[in-house]
């Protein structure tokens, strides 16, 4: 974006407060009635040098592999790198194809994911102008409107011209992307119920007045919120695929890395993002390769006997846990490269899609004991294949006989 001052007219053209900033001081150094140069924003802080935290890169890193686990909630005290992971991780999150004119970002070449007009014009003729652009990170503000967040119908266009009029959304600018609520807690339980409906369908459908809009708002919904400052209800948490908790780091030598690595970057933005973009290339191709190979990992009745027993035996209610855990498993798996579960799947699942589901006591935390999680699964596993060995036994006697 450029910026100018018009001569004899104490006016800017600006979008931000730094840049209003920026034209004050060009007024009082004489730069009035000229271009302003313009600094170029500084690089990301890189996602693979976020110290420690790990449950929490991993948890970002399977839900942009599957978005059908359903989001994250990063849950932590002030300060502890939550804003910045999920910036990080869009960074490097690979370039997408997009029909060029349209709101959306439609894929071009998989007509089930397409909005009504791209369909219609695929039907008509399949080469429809293509770009390729960088995965979008969408803010979403705590005190966004709802016709902000879902997009807004001109109703009166609509009853004097016949036509439907839309404005999109932050939906609409989300598909295909990611859409970050920092401070969830913070908004109107009415959004969160939209954003988690919508992430869920993979839909979002606008309604006034007997008039409705529907477009695909397929997105990785990622929240982050303080405790200290208020919890969300029960019945929306639990709609989130995982949770994960995060704190400081309590020893000496991690936080010393912290603040080394913290100055280095703020030193030099750009040198810093240098050292670290090998790091950042291998772990984008990775998350590529793992997509890749994703529908191909297999999940056995014996998988989902594990996670049954798992959330029966701690005491977890519904349904959405046992989904959760074999979803966001399959999603670790390809991302280990396997196409079959193992029970490390499955307890890495567990840890991020169990604690916020199980059952509480008011006024109390609930934590996983993960202790308990490896012997439930040891015990499923040895009494299957105590049963496996069995059923040879039996065929090798009757084959004797």
């Amino acid at each position: 974006m450029q910026s100018f001052c018009i001569d004899g007219v104490r006016a800017f053209c600006v979008h931000t407060a730094s840049a209003f900033v920026r034209c004050m001081l060009a007024y009082d150094d004489g730069w009035f009635g000229k271009e302003i140069p313009m600094t170029t924003a500084r690089p990301v802080y890189p996602f693979s040098a976020i110290v420690s935290q790990d449950r929490l890169k991993r948890a970002l890193i399977l839900n942009a592999i599957n978005a059908r686990i359903g989001g994250v909630l990063i849950r932590g005290e002030k300060g502890t790198a939550k804003s910045t992971a999920v910036r990080g991780l869009a960074r490097i999150l690979p370039h997408i194809r997009v029909v060029a004119d349209c709101p959306y970002g439609c894929p071009p070449d998989q007509p089930s994911a397409m909005c009504p007009s791209c369909r219609a014009r695929y039907e008509v003729n399949p080469d429809l102008p293509v770009s390729e652009r960088a995965t979008r990170l969408v803010d979403l503000p705590v005190a966004a409107s709802e016709d902000r967040v879902v997009g807004s119908l001109d109703l009166e266009h609509a009853l004097t011209e016949g036509q439907r009029r839309y404005e999109p959304g932050l939906l609409a600018q989300a598909n295909r992307g990611l859409l970050y609520v920092d401070e969830i807690n913070l908004l109107d339980d009415h959004l969160v119920d939209i954003l988690l409906d919508a992430a869920a369908m993979g839909i979002n459908t606008v309604e006034r007045e007997g008039i409705s809009i529907t477009h695909p708002a397929r997105f990785i919904l990622v929240g982050t919120m303080n405790p200290e400052e208020g919890e969300l209800r029960p019945q929306l948490l639990d709609r989130f695929g995982l949770v994960v908790e995060i704190g400081g780091i309590h020893d000496v030598e991690g936080r010393v890395e912290v603040i080394s690595r913290r100055m280095r970057y703020d030193g030099d933005p750009d040198g810093f993002s240098k050292e670290w973009l090998p790091t950042e290339q291998e772990l984008a191709e990775r998350i590529v390769r793992a997509r890749a190979l994703l529908p191909m990992v297999q999940i056995t009745r014996r998988d989902m006997a594990a996670v049954a027993t798992l959330s029966m035996e701690l005491g977890v209610d519904g349904h959405r846990a046992d989904l959760a855990i074999l979803e966001t498993a399959r999603t670790h798996a390809a991302w280990a490269g396997r196409t079959t579960l193992a029970a490390e799947d499955i307890r890495v699942a567990a840890e991020l899609a169990l604690p916020h589901r199980m059952r509480r006591q008011p006024f109390t935390e609930v934590k996983l004991d993960e202790a308990r999680v490896g012997e439930i699964l040891d015990r499923v596993q040895s009494a299957e294949g105590d049963e496996s060995a069995q059923a040879s036994a039996d065929g090798v006697k009757k084959k004797t006989l």
